[in-house]
């Protein structure tokens, strides 16, 4: 008897834990969903994530609010994300971000394998190598030969994440003495590139397109494995002999370490529901995949399909950058 009624609690609890996970999903969102960005408004990473959320809120009935927290490599949004410990606070933004943070500094206020549960793949945003117009630079091969002419006199920014680390890299690699100008926000780049204040310039191809239009940058080469719809005369950075340089710029929605697989999986299948864009003017495109909970841990680089192109020998390539001057 004893037994019996054991197996029946154990049943009750049962179905009562999936009662309540059920509900749980069916009521989500209750109030605000906030996405915490690491770059600012009219990022291309900011434009994706308001046309994102715009159709997600329109989907939950609820209010989808960005909020543009950049600065500090990506670490001011990430402690903003991690801190608030709610399952109604989201990262967006591309994996390269975090991943690359444990070559770029020797501790870490959270753990970047641990602390970001991947939820879906949202976004492919073209990145590209620019130079000012003024410079008269028109190749990739011409900007290094100017380089090795003219060592320590160029500078040159990223935004932060794999964009920056790669392109350092790659000055490394080379042997090429570029001096490293970090911006709290890289929007206010292309306008210094524009004027030469700083040399070289790797962020979205739809941030530089624009003054690539009026005249004034340069667009050397995208980092894609193809060439740009928007600017189909602009070659890869492979084409133009320099495979180093390949990287896709993959971002994604994640969630907190403890969010629960159900809920997760019904964000990924609300992100999936939600309209596409494949592609718009300014060359971005969301193509929603929901990444799998089953046998995955609550790591980003586990993510496939949000997780970017790998740096090569990155521990060849980093360098601890504690002199930071900030625009």
């Amino acid at each position: 008897m004893v037994r019996l009624i054991a197996l029946a609690a154990l049943a009750l609890g049962a179905s009562l834990q999936l009662i309540g996970g059920a509900a749980a999903q069916q009521m989500f969102p209750t109030r605000t969903v906030h996405f915490i960005l690491p770059f600012g408004a009219a990022s291309a990473s900011d434009t994706t994530a308001r046309l994102f959320t715009e159709r997600l809120s329109a989907r939950w009935g609820k209010p989808v609010v960005v909020e543009n927290r950049p600065g500090g490599d990506g670490l001011v949004s990430l402690n903003a994300f991690v801190g608030a410990q709610d399952d109604h606070t989201m990262w967006f933004g591309p994996a390269g971000t975090f991943n690359v943070l444990p070559y770029q500094h020797d501790t870490l206020p959270f753990d970047p394998k641990c602390d970001l549960n991947p939820i879906a793949s949202v976004s492919e945003v073209v990145l590209a190598v620019s130079t000012p117009v003024s410079m008269n630079v028109n190749s990739i091969d011409e900007l290094v030969a100017m380089a090795r002419a003219q060592p320590g006199k160029l500078n040159a920014a990223a935004a932060n994440g794999i964009s920056d680390f790669l392109l350092f890299g790659f000055f490394k690699s080379m042997g090429l003495q570029i001096v490293r100008v970090p911006y709290r926000d890289i929007m206010q780049a292309p306008s210094d590139l524009a004027q030469s204040r700083i040399q070289v310039l790797s962020t979205s191809l739809a941030v530089v397109q624009p003054l690539s239009k009026a005249g004034r940058i340069k667009v050397l080469a995208v980092t894609s494995r193809q060439r740009a719809p928007s600017a189909p005369d602009v070659p890869t950075a492979a084409e133009a002999g320099y495979p180093a340089l390949t990287f896709e710029s993959i971002g994604g929605v994640f969630g907190p370490h403890d969010m629960a697989d159900k809920l997760r999986e019904s964000i990924a299948a609300d992100s999936k529901k939600s309209p596409r864009i494949r592609s718009s003017p300014s060359g971005l495109a969301i193509l929603v995949k929901s990444c799998r909970s089953s046998g995955l841990p609550n790591s980003a680089p586990a993510c496939k399909s949000s997780a970017t192109s790998s740096p090569r020998s990155p521990r060849h390539w980093a360098s601890k950058r504690r002199n930071r001057t900030v625009l």
